[in-house]
C-alpha cells in the first residue's frame, strides 16, 4: 500500500508533467505519463486514508473525460463522413447546402457533448480533491479543483482554458503540499458518508 509520502512526490512530479503537453514531439507522452503517475497518487492517498471514495470519484471523472472524446468524437467523424462521401462518390464536389448544414450540426453536437463531459469530469474531480483537501488539510487541493471546475464550465468563450492551466499550476503546489503522513486525530481517521461517490 502506497503512503501519502509517495503520493506527494509521485502527484507532484505527474502534475509537472502534464503541464509539459505543449512540448513538441513529446509533450502528449509527457502528459500521459505524468497523468497515471496522477492516478496512481490519488489511490495512494485513498489507501493511506482508507476512504476509497476518494479514488473511485477520481475514476469516474477520468470515465467520464474519456467518454465525452469518444462520442463527441463519433458524432464529428460522422458527420465528417457524410459530407465527404457524397462528393467521393461523384467524383467531383457536390457539396449543398444540406449538406453544409448537417456537417456543422454534427460537430455541434460533438463538441456539446465533449463539453458537458469534461463539466462532469470536474465535479468529479472536484469531489475527490476536495475530500483531500479536507482530510490532509491541504486547501489548495479544493482552490484548483474549484477553477477546473470554472475552467470547464467556461471553456466555450476560451477563458476557460486560462483557468484550467491555473489549476494545473495549482496542483503542482497541492501536490508538494501534502504532509509526510496523514494527520492523526478521530477528524482524519474516519472517513465521512459525504465522501461516498455519487452520479448527483
Amino acid at each position: 500500500m502506497g503512503t501519502v509520502a509517495q503520493a506527494k512526490t509521485l502527484g507532484g512530479i505527474g502534475s509537472i508533467f502534464t503541464l509539459l503537453f505543449i512540448v513538441p514531439t513529446v509533450g502528449w507522452l509527457l502528459a500521459f505519463v505524468g497523468f497515471i503517475l496522477m492516478l496512481v497518487a490519488v489511490k495512494y492517498i485513498a489507501d493511506s486514508l482508507g476512504d476509497q471514495a476518494i479514488f473511485n470519484n477520481m475514476i469516474i471523472s477520468v470515465i467520464a473525460a474519456i467518454a465525452g472524446v469518444v462520442i463527441g468524437g463519433v458524432f464529428i467523424l460522422g458527420s465528417a463522413l457524410t459530407f465527404v462521401m457524397p462528393s467521393m462518390g461523384a467524383g467531383v464536389p457536390t457539396y449543398t447546402a444540406g449538406n453544409m448544414i448537417g456537417f456543422l450540426l454534427g460537430v455541434i453536437v460533438g463538441l456539446v457533448v465533449v463539453w458537458i463531459a469534461y463539466i462532469a469530469s470536474a465535479y468529479f474531480l472536484r469531489k475527490s480533491y476536495n475530500v483531500i483537501a479536507d482530510r490532509l488539510g491541504v486547501g489548495m487541493f479544493r482552490t484548483a479543483a474549484l477553477l477546473y471546475l470554472i475552467g470547464a464550465i467556461t471553456v466555450v468563450i476560451l477563458v476557460g482554458f486560462a483557468i484550467i492551466f491555473v489549476a494545473e499550476i495549482l496542483q503542482v503546489v497541492a501536490f508538494f503540499s501534502l504532509p509526510e503522513a496523514p494527520p492523526v486525530g478521530p477528524a482524519f481517521t474516519q472517513p465521512s458518508p459525504s465522501t461516498q461517490p455519487s452520479i448527483v
